[in-house]
C-alpha cells in the first residue's frame, strides 16, 4: 500500500522562497495559517533577508547571501535578466543549502516559490513531494504572449538547471510547476486563465496583519478624497523620478490628498502625508484611500482590489506589465508607462479612476472574485491534503 500521513498527525513544511518582500510576505501568511493548524514550518534562505520579515522565532536554514546583477526594466530583456541575473545564479548558490535542509529536517512537503527552483530540484532528488508557490503572475498562463523564441530560451534554462543538479534527464519536470499542486494568490480572471488545471489552487490574496506602524491619522482630511502612492521595496532605486512626476500630477488635484509610501519628494502638495513606511493595508481597511497609484506588484494590487479600490498602474519590471495589462483589460485600472508618463498623463489617469465609477465597480468585482478563493485557509487545507495523500 502507498504510504500516507495519518489524519491529525503534525506535518512538516519547508518553504523555499527568494529573499524578496513581494514573495516573502504572502508565504509568511500561508506559514502562519499552517502553524495555526498545529503543523511545523521551516524556511530556507538568507537570514539577513528572512529574519526581519519572519521574526526571531522562525526556524531558518541559512543559505548565506550574495549580490545579484542589476535587472532590465521591461519586455523580453526583463524576463531574460530575471533568469540570467537572479533566478539561475540564486538557484546555483542555494542548492547545496536547500539539499541539506531537506535531508536534515525531513519535511513532509516542500513549498517551492517559482523563482527558487532549488527547492524543486532538491525535493525531487530526495524523493520528497513538493508543491509550487506562485506569488507572481509571470509564470502563470501565457504572459509571454506566445513569444516562441523567449519560451524556447527559458525552456533551455530550465533543462540546464535540471542537468546541472545531476538529476536524470528522463525524469525532467518543469521546476516552476509541481505536477501535484500549484498554489497561487490570484483568481482565474486576474491570472488570464480560460481553464484552471485541476492541480491549481487559486486561493486569492494571502493577507495577514502586518507590523503596526505609527501614522499621523489626524492629518487625513475627511472632506477630501485620497490617493495612495506606493512603488514597493524592489523599485526604490528607480522611484524618485517617477515620484516627482506624480507629485506634479497631485499638485493639480486640489480636491485630492496624497498619501505617499516613500520619500517626500520636491513638488508634493504641502498637505501630502509621506513616509518611508506606511500602513498600506490598514489604510485600505479603514477606507482611508479612494484610489491607488502603484507599480503593479501583486501584493499591492490584491490588497487594493479586495478593498474595492481602482488603480493607476505604472509597471516597472517582471510580472508587473502583465498584471497592469490584465487590470486595464478588466476595467479596474489605467495602465501608464513608468518611464515616460508625465504629470499631465498621470493627472488624467488619476482623474479617470477617481471620477468614473466604472473603475471602482470593476475593482469591487475583481475583489470579490479574489476573495472567493478562500485565502490562507483554503491554501493550507489544499496543501494539507496534498501532504497527506498516499505516494
Amino acid at each position: 500500500m502507498p504510504a500516507s500521513t495519518p489524519p491529525g498527525a503534525s506535518l512538516r513544511l519547508l518553504i523555499v522562497v527568494p529573499p524578496l518582500a513581494g514573495h516573502l510576505l504572502p508565504a509568511r501568511t500561508l506559514a502562519l495559517a499552517w502553524a495555526a493548524r498545529g503543523h511545523q514550518v521551516a524556511w530556507v534562505g538568507p537570514e539577513s533577508a528572512l529574519r526581519p520579515v519572519l521574526g526571531p522565532d522562525a526556524l531558518v536554514h541559512p543559505t548565506g547571501a550574495r549580490l545579484f546583477r542589476e535587472q532590465a526594466v521591461g519586455g523580453a530583456a526583463a524576463v531574460r535578466s530575471l533568469w540570467d541575473g537572479f533566478v539561475v545564479p540564486h538557484t546555483r548558490f542555494t542548492l547545496g543549502a536547500v539539499r541539506r535542509a531537506v535531508e536534515q529536517w525531513r519535511p513532509d512537503v516542500v513549498l517551492v516559490d517559482q523563482h527558487s527552483p532549488a527547492g524543486a530540484l532538491a525535493a525531487h532528488g530526495a524523493g520528497v513531494r513538493w508543491a509550487t508557490f506562485a506569488p507572481s503572475s509571470l509564470e502563470i498562463g501565457d504572459p509571454l504572449g506566445g513569444d516562441g523564441e523567449l519560451t524556447s530560451w527559458r525552456d533551455g534554462v530550465l533543462h540546464g538547471l535540471w542537468e546541472r543538479a545531476g538529476l536524470p534527464a528522463d525524469e525532467f519536470t518543469d521546476p516552476r510547476f509541481s505536477p501535484g499542486l500549484v498554489i497561487a494568490p490570484t483568481c482565474r480572471e486576474l491570472a488570464g486563465l480560460d481553464r484552471v488545471p485541476a492541480e491549481y489552487a487559486l486561493v486569492g490574496p494571502l493577507l495577514a496583519d502586518r507590523t503596526e506602524l505609527a501614522f499621523p491619522w489626524e492629518r487625513l482630511d475627511p472632506d477630501r478624497r485620497r490617493v495612495l502612492v506606493s512603488l514597493g521595496t524592489l523599485s526604490a532605486e528607480v522611484a524618485d523620478d517617477f515620484l516627482r512626476r506624480a507629485a506634479g500630477a497631485l499638485a493639480e488635484l486640489p480636491d485630492v490628498q496624497a498619501v505617499v509610501a516613500g520619500p517626500a519628494v520636491a513638488g508634493l502638495p504641502a498637505d501630502a502625508v509621506a513616509g518611508e513606511r506606511v500602513p498600506v493595508l490598514e489604510l485600505l481597511e479603514r477606507g482611508a484611500v479612494d484610489a491607488v497609484l502603484c507599480h503593479g506588484g501583486m501584493n499591492t494590487v490584491a490588497e487594493s482590489l479586495v478593498h474595492g479600490r481602482p488603480l493607476v498602474v505604472a509597471p516597472i519590471r517582471h510580472d508587473q506589465p502583465v498584471t497592469a495589462g490584465r487590470l486595464a483589460a478588466l476595467g479596474a485600472a489605467v495602465h501608464v508607462d513608468f518611464a515616460t508618463a508625465g504629470p499631465e498623463q498621470l493627472h488624467a489617469a488619476l482623474r479617470s479612476v477617481l471620477d468614473d465609477p466604472s473603475f471602482r465597480t470593476a475593482a469591487e468585482l475583481l475583489g470579490r472574485q479574489l476573495l472567493a478563493g478562500g485565502g490562507a485557509v483554503a491554501a493550507v487545507e489544499r496543501l494539507e491534503r496534498f501532504a497527506r495523500a498516499p505516494h
